[in-house]
């Protein structure tokens, strides 16, 4: 298990915390009754982090890419 699956787990970690806190967030909202506009700013930062992990991950796990012709030499 490579640094690349490790950085996109945790990627999806950060992803995950970050919806969970966005839905705890409109809860406290619906509670105060007051209106939803955005989620807080360290929630949005941890979206960033999470979107960042998660593309670095995805760049970097993928080794050797196959072709996609069907007569390749590759594909039999």
């Amino acid at each position: 298990m490579g640094i690349g699956y490790v950085v996109g787990v945790l990627g999806g970690a950060i992803l995950a915390h970050a919806a969970y806190a966005t839905i705890q967030y409109r809860a406290v909202l619906k509670i105060t009754e007051e209106e939803f506009s955005r989620p807080p700013m360290d929630v949005m930062m941890e979206l960033l982090l999470g979107l960042v992990l998660c593309m670095w991950a995805g760049l970097a796990v993928p080794t050797k890419f196959l072709s996609v012709l069907p007569h390749s030499d590759e594909n039999r």
